[in-house]
């Protein structure tokens, strides 16, 4: 079974790359989504988030603005909070892989936005970075997320450089242009690798 990663910085298209991964019948893993659920209420990372990061805490729940605050701009806040999150994401992409081979899946899709900040590239064998340009990336994060200009910037300016990733990428899947040109670039590789 291959094992393919799927990132690209915040706004890039990566969460509509995925859903035409899963419209090909592959499966997909959102580490995204982990994060969310070990974060919820009543998630694996609230008490050790609570411990770690007083204050951002508050009936259970993390509270996403102060969390942000308290680790934007700061390493090694950021770094504490990384240490508490990755392995319980890494667990719960081990359990999906090994699903995956249990059900005879020709490949798996990692979908996991710092895959080359983490290191997590050295074990697929394949990366896929979307790409858009940069007025599409900031157009599509100001739509959707409830952030100011400076929290973007700084997001971005977090993640390795777009064009780096592109350099390192087995394939680069465009998204600026139209969902059906993404479609037909997925199409092309899955043809191409899987078939």
């Amino acid at each position: 079974m291959r094992l393919i990663g799927l990132t690209g910085g915040i706004g890039m298209g990566k969460s509509t790359t995925a859903a035409l991964f899963r419209r090909a019948h592959l499966p997909v893993f959102d580490a995204d989504r982990v994060v969310r659920h070990v974060q919820a209420k009543g998630g694996a990372a609230v008490p050790l988030i609570a411990a770690a990061f007083p204050g951002t805490v508050h009936d259970g729940r993390i509270d996403r603005a102060r969390l942000r605050a308290a680790v934007l701009g700061k390493p090694a806040a950021l770094a504490r909070l990384e240490a508490i999150i990755h392995p319980l994401v890494r667990a719960a992409e081990r359990r999906f892989i090994a699903r995956a081979q249990r059900h005879g899946a020709p490949a798996v899709i990692l979908d996991i936005p710092l895959l080359f900040e983490t290191g997590g590239y050295r074990r697929l064998d394949t990366v896929i970075v979307v790409s858009a340009p940069a007025a599409v990336q900031r157009a599509r994060v100001r739509a959707r997320r409830q952030m100011t200009d400076a929290e973007i910037t700084a997001i971005i300016a977090r993640q390795m450089p777009d064009a780096a990733k592109r350099r390192r990428a087995d394939l680069v899947v465009r998204t600026g242009l139209s969902r059906h040109h993404a479609w037909r670039q997925v199409r092309r590789f899955i043809l191409r690798t899987l078939r």
